[in-house]
């Protein structure tokens, strides 16, 4: 499923027009974008929790060469599915 294809499914569940759904969306996606940028973990009961994660730097090895290149610190976003969607999944 695509962004347009879920914002179009809010608005038939939500009886509202396409451009009305997509706004829902944009603002659910921007308000967690928002909370994971100032470290605070998103919790959605049922469906999961979206946190930040701190990567170390770290050695690497550059696979054609073999050389030792360093891996620079970075973040990235975590999501650990909950209870309700791992069994439905399963």
């Amino acid at each position: 499923m695509t962004k347009p294809e879920l914002a179009a499914a809010i608005a038939d569940a939500t009886e509202v027009s396409k451009d009305k759904g997509a706004e829902i969306l944009n603002a659910i996606l921007d308000e967690i974008t928002n909370a994971v940028r100032q470290d605070d973990a998103v919790s959605l009961i049922g469906f999961g929790t979206f946190s930040k994660r701190s990567r170390s730097a770290r050695t690497g090895r550059n696979p054609q060469t073999g050389a030792t290149i360093e891996i620079a610190a970075s973040n990235s976003v975590g999501f650990k599915p909950g209870k309700a969607i791992k069994d439905a999944v399963n």
